[in-house]
């Protein structure tokens, strides 16, 4: 098993992968499963799993496919990386490791990731917490043009969408990362130290082909597979979450991000939204790892 900085990443078949995770705390304790983001890996949980784990959680933390030390049974599965299949990854690990409901929480795609599970499978999610709200989204609906400087936010993926964004990514993924981190999270000073602990995830064989299908996936650039079309076809009502739910948000979130007045009608069960405060970004759960750890302790409570 490979060590972190937090604990021995262990590695699982689940569904169409061997997944690499950490499992920390005692395994009859409430199952919290962290989801991370594009440009970042488990290393954002680094402090809010073994806080948990000390206050009697199971916190298993998975490195998206793409990611770290998950790879693909077989070469000839599609390198997909829509989020029905994304999502369908969650729960096929929450199988293989035994755990039939946790608070599912994250941010970016581990966010949307949540959000996904609660909504198709919410007897496999107690509660929920999501940074930056509902992120549900469809083909259709992201064919609708914003106003140009919201279309300036989302630059990376229009540079996705050709082939030169796919070769630049490749050469330059380090970099790309590095500067995403610093748009994202502009008060965030955090160290070499820590960005190369994320960065090595992304040496993963198929991080380059993941990361560019989900961007070229979501403007209708790229197909996904048919399996997935009946759960894309319900995930495109933009379905309402009825899971007991925290959304968070920093408040200098540099990434492209709703006001949270307009998502809170997505939520119909108990609901509460957190602003944090002191220059956190998109990150949050690294940025303001207490918060977070506060957040799932929170709700769990609001779950009863």
């Amino acid at each position: 098993m490979k060590e972190n900085a937090f604990g021995p990443v262990k590695q699982i078949v689940a569904g169409d992968l061997n997944v690499g995770y950490v499992d920390l705390g005692s395994t009859d304790g409430q199952a919290v499963l962290l989801l991370h983001g594009w440009p970042y890996d488990i290393q954002s949980f680094a402090e809010v799993a073994p806080a948990l784990a000390s206050r009697g959680y199971r916190v298993v933390v998975p490195y998206l496919r793409g990611f770290g030390t998950t790879t693909f049974l077989s070469k000839d599965t599609p390198r997909n990386a829509q989020q029905a299949a994304v999502a369908v990854d969650a729960v096929s690990l929450m199988d293989a490791v035994g755990i039939e409901s946790a608070i599912v929480a994250g941010f970016d795609w581990g966010a949307r990731t949540a959000n996904i599970v609660a909504v198709l499978w919410p007897q496999r999610c107690r509660a929920m917490v999501s940074v930056s709200g509902y992120l549900i989204g469809s083909q259709d609906a992201n064919k609708a043009p914003l106003p140009p400087e919201a279309e300036l936010a989302w630059w990376y993926q229009y540079y996705f969408a050709t082939e030169r964004g796919r070769a630049g990514y490749d050469k330059y993924r380090n970099e790309f990362a590095k500067l995403i981190w610093k748009l994202a999270s502009p008060r965030w000073e955090f160290t070499d130290r820590v960005f190369d602990a994320t960065a090595a995830s992304f040496a993963n064989p198929d991080h380059v082909d993941i990361v560019i299908h989900d961007y070229r996936w979501r403007l209708g650039l790229a197909e996904g597979e048919a399996k997935y079309d009946d759960l894309e076809r319900k995930l495109a009502s933009a379905p309402v979450v009825a899971t007991p739910t925290i959304t968070l948000e920093g408040d200098a979130n540099g990434a492209p991000h709703a006001e949270p007045s307009a998502y809170a009608a997505r939520f119909s069960g108990k609901y509460v939204n957190r602003i944090i405060t002191g220059g956190v970004g998109h990150n949050l759960p690294q940025e303001a790892p207490q918060a977070f750890v506060d957040a799932i302790v929170e709700v769990n409570d609001l779950a009863g």
